[in-house]
């Protein structure tokens, strides 16, 4: 790589949630949905897709919009949103792009020739009759469609369950003809709700929303957010319409499950709900999948992070880190800004967003300003995570702050290790950078500050040398 790949892997101006990411020729193309910084709802922007070299992972493109919100017929005004999409390629070898609209219960399907061009409103997925899927009797409401195409079939996978809904039974799979918009076999349940899961393999981990397709081999990979929002599961068919087998988590925002460095029980960021897509690039899967900033759920970053795909067909579940695409640890020297911290928590470990007192990822501006983000008000106990890197010869690190203060950041290498540096900072309204001794053994470890003392200070980066 020229230089190196982050989480999240996108400019941290820029808030791009939900992705799907495609290999196509030699570049892989990101589609999700499109948060703003300080948005007051989900999905609040026109669709844009971005791509990056399969050979490099740091460099990342803008393609611009490729689709705005108003080009549905249904939303002329754009009074709606455009929720999470998806992307196949159809039997014609045209791009086809599904998507759901905010406040209604249909699949809206666009073309366009090129992967990230301007794509033109087709139609929306219907019966042979003419009744819009998802509008005919009996039908449950569609969302957040997943395509697949096979020869001349397309595989649609769509659902929402929220806990407690009795009407919604669980994740339907729904077969379309090579037209891309009429249904050849009608919706079948793949994957159970959670008001239908008690006494099965999902129990705990039951569909909630986010369908997404991969196959590999003869294997079909269904990709879920459950029912407890924050985390990806998958499951497994030989058969892409008859129920799925559950195969278990691949990742969670907040690391719940994750007990190689903690108790599996403990959350180590803020989490909220999840959404993403499996992809292999070169010889490596990956999983896609976003954070949360700004204390809220509506302004949503993707990350990534690479997975094994075992011999079984199991999938392990993976870390959430700051290294997601790089290949491995990032350079254990330089200046890293602070929006990259995998881990961001208070003593209390609390899982879910919310609370006006707790660490945030912010940016200055509004959205679109090209501001580079910093952690916001870190105040006692407050930690901001940082993995992984390569130390080497690690002499001194230095901390860029600003706000009013009286403490001192304490320096770890793992979560629960020994303070290896202890860096006063005072109040300032300007960033002001302080530096200590700081003799990090060489070899694969993590940044781990911790604030301790008065006031509330806001964290820009820190710096190895």
């Amino acid at each position: 790589m020229k230089k190196q790949a982050f989480n999240p892997y996108l400019p941290s101006w820029e808030y791009i949630p939900d992705g799907e990411p495609y290999v196509f020729g030699d570049r892989v193309y990101v589609y999700g949905s499109h948060d703003f910084f300080n948005g007051h709802v989900f999905c609040m922007g026109d669709y844009v897709c971005w791509s990056a070299p399969v050979d490099d992972l740091s460099d990342w493109r803008y393609e611009g919009v490729i689709y705005p919100r108003n080009e549905d017929p249904m939303n002329k005004e754009g009074k709606m949103c455009l929720y999470a999409p998806d992307v196949t390629v159809g039997p014609d070898g045209r791009y086809y792009l599904y998507y759901v609209l905010d406040k209604v219960c249909v699949v809206s399907v666009a073309v366009c020739d090129t992967p990230a061009g301007r794509y033109e409103f087709l139609g929306y997925v219907h019966y042979p009759d003419g009744t819009l899927l998802g509008e005919r009797e009996g039908d449950e409401p569609q969302f957040d469609p997943g395509v697949l195409t096979e020869g001349d079939k397309v595989y649609l996978y769509t659902g929402f369950c929220g806990h407690g809904d009795k009407s919604r039974s669980g994740a339907m799979a729904t077969v379309l003809a090579p037209d891309m918009l009429t249904v050849l076999e009608a919706p079948k349940i793949i994957a159970p709700g959670a008001m239908y899961a008690d006494g099965t393999a999902y129990e705990g981990h039951a569909f909630f929303e986010a369908p997404s397709i991969r196959k590999l081999g003869d294997t079909y990979y269904f990709v879920y957010s459950s029912q407890v929002m924050h985390e990806l599961c998958y499951a497994t068919s030989k058969n892409p319409t008859e129920p799925f087998t559950y195969g278990g988590v691949i990742v969670s925002n907040c690391d719940l499950g994750i007990d190689s460095y903690k108790p599996a029980d403990m959350s180590v960021a803020f989490a909220a709900n999840n959404h993403g897509g499996m992809v292999q690039i070169k010889d490596d899967w990956y999983i896609f999948y976003h954070r949360h900033t700004n204390g809220t759920w509506y302004s949503r970053q993707g990350c990534a992070e690479k997975i094994a795909i075992l011999e079984d067909g199991s999938i392990p579940q993976v870390e959430i880190t700051s290294c997601g695409l790089n290949g491995g640890p990032l350079e254990g020297r330089g200046e890293y800004p602070a929006y990259l911290a995998c881990h961001l928590y208070t003593d209390k470990h609390d899982i879910y967003v919310g609370g006006e007192n707790n660490p945030r990822v912010v940016q200055e501006g509004r959205d679109g300003d090209e501001e580079i983000g910093f952690i916001f008000n870190m105040h006692e106990n407050v930690t901001a995570g940082f993995k992984y890197f390569d130390f080497k010869d690690v002499k001194t690190i230095t901390v860029t702050v600003r706000g009013y203060c009286d403490g001192s950041f304490e320096l770890r290498t793992s979560m629960d290790g020994d303070v290896i540096a202890t860096i006063p900072v005072v109040s300032s309204n300007v960033w002001e950078s302080y530096t200590v001794d700081a003799p990090i053994p060489d070899g694969v470890g993590c940044i781990y500050l911790t604030y301790t003392g008065g006031g509330n200070p806001a964290l820009k980066s820190f710096t190895l040398a």
